[in-house]
């Protein structure tokens, strides 16, 4: 595939099978109404969405990848992997995602009581897993939505900003996989791996240079450059970093919900015209 191939391409988003709110059906039409023409499905450390994902986007017509956001530990903070254009049968894949949903529930109990500790609530964990369904896929973000539709915040957005991340109520440690791990995973499921959004990570300059240095070594290949949390300054910064480690720059809408996201699927910017972009590794 070359740079041509894909005029408005979202790799990055999320389905109700993870922490999103709408079907993978449901992103695949919205993505094709939104004028998207290259299109991936990762949601968190879980590849059960894909087979309704792709068989959507294939009856509209629309280019499909695989796609899977996986949770790894560096430096003491949880930083996310997108991993596209893999066999999504792999053993040795599924293997791993395994290993990191087993740790979800645990640390989801350990956050609800927290919060119930903090904001003298009741039953947190039962509220938040109306949200996600399944105990193995249990994330911050669900227990976001319980604190809105408890109305201790108006927003999801709000919710992040008091608890639920470092030093704030119902934030909880949690050992991830580990980088190269994750890294070896994907390549042997012959996949692409992407640092997320790196401008949500609280790194200092030092730290943040080691992660890309380490990346790197390891063999991974891009880092998102153009993504719904970005601001405009940050994309500025990742575009050049991505031209000083020789990383392949990718473009994703991190969308989740209609009502939640800060970018919708398709309503990005574009990529930067000197960076390579990441679907020129596509085949």
């Amino acid at each position: 595939m070359s740079a041509s191939f894909a005029r408005n391409p979202d790799l990055h988003c999320h389905s109700t099978v993870s922490d999103g709110t709408l079907t993978p059906a449901a992103l695949a039409q919205r993505a094709h109404a939104n004028g998207v023409d290259l299109w991936a499905l990762t949601d968190h450390d879980e590849l059960g969405g894909l087979t309704e994902a792709r068989q959507s986007a294939e009856s509209l017509g629309l280019r499909f990848v695989t796609g899977v956001e996986i949770s790894v530990s560096f430096a003491a903070q949880t930083v996310h992997i997108v991993a596209l254009n893999f066999d999504d049968s792999h053993p040795v894949l599924q293997g791993g995602l395994q290993q990191i949903r087993s740790g979800r529930d645990q640390r989801a109990r350990d956050m609800a009581a927290d919060l119930e500790k903090h904001l003298g609530l009741s039953d947190v964990y039962a509220g938040a897993l109306r949200y996600a369904g399944n105990p193995a896929l249990m994330s911050r973000t669900h227990f976001a939505r319980l604190l809105v539709e408890l109305g201790v915040c108006r927003q999801t957005h709000e919710v992040f900003s008091r608890y639920l991340t470092p030093g704030k109520p119902g934030y909880v440690e949690h050992e991830w996989a580990r980088l190269d791990e994750a890294l070896s995973w994907v390549r042997a499921a012959g996949g692409i791996t992407v640092i997320a959004h790196p401008g949500r990570y609280r790194f200092t300059e030092t730290e943040e240079w080691a992660l890309l240095e380490r990346f790197k070594s390891l063999g991974g290949q891009g880092i998102e450059v153009v993504t719904g949390s970005h601001t405009a300054a940050q994309a500025r910064k990742y575009a050049k970093l991505a031209l000083e480690f020789g990383f392949y720059a990718s473009r994703g809408s991190d969308f989740h919900s209609p009502g939640e996201s800060i970018c919708d699927l398709g309503r990005l910017a574009p990529l930067p015209a000197d960076l390579a972009p990441v679907w020129d590794l596509l085949h």
